[in-house]
C-alpha cells in the first residue's frame, strides 16, 4: 500500500481528532449513566465475568478487565507500529525533530509526577500513582485542536503528535518497569521463545499477517500469565512487523496493518475502554475526596505540571539553543499546546487502573476524578489560549 507522508500524515489527523470527539462522547455517556438509576445495570455490564478455557489453560476475568488487557494490548501494537514508522521515515526520522518534543516530553513526566508525589509522598498506597498524571491523550488533545478548524497550522498538529508519541515511550517504560506484579518465570520462557521467532520472522520477511499475529497472541497469553502487563505484548509485536516488502516495493506490511487498525483502535477500541472506564458517580463525592492526595495530585499534575513541564522544557531547550521553535508556531501557540497536553485521559485511566489494583484496600479516593478534572481544564483552557493565539496571528 503506497502512502505519501503528506497523505498519512493528513489522514492520521483526520482520524485521530474525531477518534477524539467520539472518546468525549463515550465518556460523557459513561458518566450520565454512573450518575442515573441505570448505574447499576452500567456496574453489571462492565463486570459481567467472561472466561476462556482450553484444557488447563483458563483466562477468567470481567469484562472491564478484557477490555483493559486484551483490548488495549491492540491500542499499544498501533502506538507501536506507530513509532517504528515515525523513527524511520517519519517526522522523528529527522534528528533535528525530535529534540524539541522530547524535551517537552521529558519536562511534561517528571514535573507532572512530583506534583503528585509533593501530595501523597506519606501515603504508602497512595504514592503508586505518581504515574497517572504522565501521559498525554493524543486523541483527545487532537479532538479540541479540531475545534479550531483550519487555522491551526501543521506545525502545531505535529509537535503535539511528536511530544505525545514521546510521553507514550514514557508510558510504555513505566508500565514496563513499575506496574508488574510476581512474575512466572516458565511463562516468561514462552515470551521469550517467541520473541525469538518473531526475530528469525523478521530476519527472513514473512509478511503473513496471520502468522505474526498467531505468535502474538501466543505471547499475550504468556505475557498476562507471567505477570508482567500483557499490553507491552503490542508493542513488542509491533517492532517485529516489517516496514518493507521483500516482493513488492511498494507496499508496506506495517503501513497496511497500521492502516487497518486505525479505524479499529480509534472509532472502536478507544471509546469502549473510555466508556468502561469513566462512570464515575458524583453522588458521593464531597470535600474529603475533592482534596485528597490523589484527586490533587492527578488534576494538578495533568493541569499545572504538564504545562509548566512542557512549555518551560521547550523554553529552555530553545533558549540553550538545542532547539528552535517550529516553523509557523508562535510562543504563544507552543504555550496553549503545553496547556492541551495536560489532557491524560485515556493513558491516564490506563495506568490509575494498574496503580491500585493490587493494593488491598477500600480506597476513599477515585483517581478517576483527579484524571476528569485535570484533564477537562486543561483542554479548555488550552482550546482559549490556542483560539486567541490563532486569532492574532
Amino acid at each position: 500500500m503506497k502512502e505519501t507522508k503528506g497523505s498519512f500524515i493528513k489522514e492520521f489527523f483526520k482520524m485521530e481528532a474525531a477518534g477524539g470527539l467520539l472518546l468525549m462522547a463515550a465518556a460523557t455517556i459513561a458518566v450520565a449513566l454512573a450518575n442515573t438509576p441505570l448505574e447499576q445495570y452500567y456496574n453489571l455490564l462492565i463486570e459481567t465475568p467472561v472466561e476462556i478455557r482450553i484444557g488447563g489453560l483458563e483466562i477468567a476475568k470481567p469484562l472491564l478487565l478484557w477490555i483493559n488487557d486484551g483490548l488495549m494490548a491492540v491500542f499499544f501494537f498501533l502506538i507501536g507500529l506507530e513509532l517504528k514508522r515515525e523513527f524511520i521515515e517519519g517526522e522523528l526520522s529527522d534528528k533535528r525533530n525530535i529534540i524539541l518534543p522530547g524535551l517537552g516530553a521529558i519536562g511534561g513526566m517528571l514535573v507532572p509526577a512530583l506534583i503528585y508525589v509533593y501530595f501523597n509522598a506519606g501515603d504508602a498506597n497512595a504514592i503508586q500513582g505518581w504515574a497517572i498524571p504522565a501521559a498525554t491523550d493524543i486523541a483527545f488533545a487532537l479532538g479540541v485542536l479540531s475545534l479550531l478548524g483550519s487555522k491551526v497550522p501543521s506545525s502545531v498538529k505535529i509537535f503535539l503528535t511528536s511530544l505525545a508519541i514521546f510521553d507514550d515511550i514514557g508510558a510504555i517504560l513505566i508500565i514496563a518497569f513499575f506496574y508488574t506484579s510476581q512474575v512466572s518465570k516458565i511463562a516468561l520462557v514462552v515470551v521469550a521463545v517467541c520473541i525469538a521467532v518473531l526475530f528469525v520472522m523478521s530476519k527472513i520477511r514473512v509478511e503473513s499477517k496471520s502468522l505474526y499475529l498467531f505468535v502474538g497472541l501466543v505471547m499475550w497469553v504468556s505475557m498476562l500469565k507471567s505477570g508482567v502487563h500483557a499490553t507491552l505484548t503490542g508493542v513488542i509485536l509491533a517492532l517485529f512487523i516489517p516496514m518493507k516488502s521483500k516482493s513488492d516495493p511498494e507496499h508496506s506490511p506495517l503501513k497496511s496493518l497500521e492502516h487497518d487498525l486505525h479505524s479499529v483502535v480509534a472509532f472502536f477500541i478507544l471509546p469502549l475502554f473510555a466508556f468502561a472506564n469513566s462512570g464515575v458517580n458524583f453522588s458521593g463525592i464531597d470535600a474529603s475526596q475533592l482534596l485528597h492526595g490523589v484527586t490533587l495530585g492527578v488534576a494538578l499534575g495533568l493541569f499545572l505540571g504538564k504545562q509548566v513541564g512542557v512549555f518551560g522544557f521547550c523554553w529552555l531547550g530553545i533558549k540553550c539553543n538545542l532547539a528552535k521553535l517550529p516553523q509557523n508556531m508562535s510562543w504563544n501557540a507552543l504555550y496553549g499546546t503545553a496547556v492541551l497536553s495536560g489532557i491524560g485521559f485515556t493513558m491516564a485511566l490506563f495506568i490509575g487502573s494498574l496503580s491500585f489494583a493490587e493494593t488491598g484496600v477500600s480506597k476513599i479516593f477515585d483517581e478517576r476524578l483527579g484524571i476528569i478534572i485535570g484533564s477537562l481544564a486543561s483542554g479548555v483552557l488550552g482550546y482559549i489560549v490556542l483560539r486567541v493565539s490563532f486569532s492574532s496571528e
